[in-house]
């Protein structure tokens, strides 16, 4: 993996021979130029927070004009409904738990955890290994120049983007958010990134290091990720567009309503201003990137992917979105907390205005990428993901199932769990007390049906293939936690606080 390769004319072989069995395309090695990638992850965004999935609230006609020059997918999934599992995953094109990373870094590991939970949390690993292969890696291999942006949140320094691959790293280092500082505003007290002028807003700010990157790379094969730190807490935006979405709040005609899901009340409406002023904020950073491309003549040779790392925070801390029609969100196995958006423009590759309801998820995008460089993968090192090169050339999609694996307790009021999606049918098991729900999430795609006992065979199916293949990937599991009290304080905290509906 971290040899280099310097004959060009190596790649088509390599290429076919390698890729085969692994669900990468083959035929895509021609002798027509790499194509340029940029992508775009967004840190915390639902999929129903863009126009183009739905939202009528928050104004993104920047990623809305990817969904009309590209392909959108309706049924693009996180790995985990938490960070940085997730981002292990793109990295590394396999489930996160064959990274080791499950939770969130930062997270209380179970000899020191502090909540009154039922459970002790399974260990994970607070860094992405130096010895797992990255995407970055196999680029720059392959001759891409490479580029990072924003959030990292994969381990310690030593573990930085630097260290995996990225020729140049703008602002990625252990932090899960923008905690320096004056936070989403310079100074940033970023270890990577150096502060602005007094005020330089974050997002604008790595805007322009993509694009200077871009200007410096355009005549070679070049591999930038934006990766966001918004729309992650903390709450903070613009005055302009703070006040732009409050008068849009007050001439809503309903801007308040909650739903329930378990401990924690959920938002069911989309008029938080502070948080659609994050969300444009966020478009107008991709929109000043894919104006570069244009006026350099690139994007007709640049691939883009469009996606983020988990659902929308709707039952916590500051409770900013709606995932509706979707249950729950951020930090649950619910579709609200992994369903999230995914857009494609590959000239030449993906229709445009193409949609596609192929079930897909987060490791895809690592396959995906070595189609487009014609790169060969990581030696002895299981992918398990696809290229989605098939799907967006209108190939019928290959049967398969998804999972996920969270033995953890996020903050967002979700419980320990694993779930599995095959065909239309969805499946997840609680580890607390091992019950079962079952989701038809064609039919019923907010999930409000459980079909576990009326479809007990098909519950069985699912929870057996669940369980071989979590035995596959070596998934850890939580513990008995011998110092629950029952009749203690709730350990996956209360509802929203009484308060909270004026904090928007």
């Amino acid at each position: 993996m971290k040899q280099l390769l310097t004959l060009a004319a190596c790649w088509a072989g390599l290429f076919a021979m390698a890729l085969g069995a692994r669900g990468v395309h083959a035929s895509a090695v021609q002798n027509a130029a790499r194509p340029n990638i940029v992508v775009f992850l967004v840190d915390d965004l639902g999929q129903r927070d863009l126009g183009c999935y739905g939202s009528t609230f928050y104004e993104t006609p920047n990623v809305d004009r990817l969904a009309r020059e590209g392909a959108r997918f309706t049924d693009a999934y996180a790995a985990c409904p938490v960070c940085s599992p997730t981002r292990a995953s793109l990295m590394s094109g396999q489930w996160p738990q064959r990274t080791g990373v499950t939770d969130y870094i930062g997270a209380a590991q179970p000899d020191k955890w502090p909540r009154n939970t039922p459970l002790l949390p399974a260990p994970y690993s607070d860094r992405l290994s130096l010895e797992t292969p990255t995407a970055a890696e196999a680029l720059k291999t392959a001759g891409y120049a490479t580029f990072f942006a924003g959030k990292w949140h994969l381990g310690p320094e030593g573990w930085w983007p630097e260290n995996q691959g990225f020729d140049i790293n703008m602002g990625g280092h252990d932090r899960g958010g923008p905690y320096g500082g004056k936070q989403y505003f310079s100074p940033y007290g970023n270890p990577r990134l150096s502060d602005g002028p007094p005020g330089e807003h974050l997002p604008d700010r790595l805007a322009s290091e993509t694009v200077r990157f871009i200007d410096a790379n355009r005549s070679r094969p070049f591999f930038a990720y934006f990766s966001f730190y918004d729309v992650h807490t903390p709450l903070m935006a613009r005055d302009d567009l703070r006040k732009k979405y409050e008068a849009k709040r007050a001439r809503l005609p309903e801007t308040e309503r909650w739903g329930r899901e378990d401990t924690r009340d959920v938002r069911q409406v989309q008029s938080h201003a502070v948080y659609a002023a994050m969300v444009e904020a966020m478009d107008q950073a991709v929109g000043k990137v894919l104006r570069r491309l244009d006026e350099l003549d690139l994007a007709k040779n640049t691939l883009v992917l469009f996606t983020s790392d988990n659902g929308g925070l709707s039952t916590s801390e500051g409770w900013p979105t709606s995932n509706l029609p979707l249950r729950g969100g951020k930090g649950w196995l619910y579709e609200g907390g992994i369903r999230t958006p995914l857009l494609v423009r590959w000239p030449g590759q993906a229709k445009p205005g193409s949609i596609l309801s192929a079930p897909v998820s987060s490791p895809d995008l690592f396959p995906t990428l070595l189609d487009a460089a014609g790169a060969p993968p990581p030696a002895g090192r299981p992918l398990d993901g696809r290229s989605l090169r098939p799907l967006l050339q209108g190939e019928a999609p290959a049967e398969r199932a998804l999972f996920w694996h969270y033995p953890h307790y996020g903050n967002q009021g979700g419980a320990p769990g694993a779930a599995i999606r095959r065909g239309d049918w969805k499946l997840v098991e609680w580890f607390e007390d091992r019950r079962v729900q079952l989701f038809n999430v064609a039919a019923d795609l907010s999930e409000e049906h459980d079909l576990a006992r009326t479809d007990p065979a098909r519950a069985d199916r699912l929870r057996a293939e669940l369980h071989a293949w979590q035995k596959d990937v070596g998934a850890r599991f939580p513990t008995p936690n011998s110092r629950y009290d029952p009749a203690g304080p709730n350990g996956r905290f209360s509802a929203r606080p009484r308060a909270a509906p004026g904090a928007r």
